[in-house]
């Protein structure tokens, strides 16, 4: 990968939630979604879906599986081939994959504002609980930003949350 200009992004801190255990984990799965679309929007074709490690990770398909993964715990999406979703379409833009992103999030967040009881079942499904689903998306959600860290400042220098 070719590495230009080193760009410091703002690094953002933790956010402040409210006291609630609802609150905190939406709280801090949002700064997460926030983060990572953030790391992939803007990045240059075609390092961005170029593999910066021997698995084939590369930073679009993260997001990309990202979106699945959202689709799959709050909208009862169904995936065959998971592997699969590590891969962005060829003709997808970074913008497309970064807004079908979001967009996914919205939709997740309007089933979230429904939910009241952490332990109940993530509406229109039959398990898990929203307790459970939150913290797996922060886990996923985690995880895949730290690799998405390391993969734009192989691309580009680009650096921070």
């Amino acid at each position: 990968m070719r590495r230009t200009r080193r760009t410091r992004r703002r690094d953002t801190p933790p956010p402040r939630t409210g006291n609630s255990e609802l609150e905190t984990l939406r709280g801090f799965l949002d700064y997460l979604r926030t983060s990572i679309a953030a790391k992939v929007d803007g990045a240059p074709e075609p390092a961005v879906r170029t593999a910066g490690v021997p698995s084939g990770t590369n930073l679009l398909g993260l997001l990309n599986h990202l979106t699945f993964v959202e689709r799959s715990t709050f909208l009862g999406g169904k995936v065959t081939n998971w592997q699969a979703t590590f891969h962005a379409a060829p003709d997808d833009s970074v913008a497309d994959v970064v807004e079908r992103y979001r967009t996914t999030v919205e939709r997740a967040n309007e089933v979230l504002d429904n939910c009241t009881d952490p332990g109940a079942p993530v509406p229109e499904r039959p398990g898990p609980s929203v307790r459970w689903a939150l913290t797996h998306m922060i886990e996923e959600t985690g995880r895949h930003a730290g690799h998405a860290d390391i993969l734009r400042e192989l691309i580009d220098g680009a650096t921070g949350r």
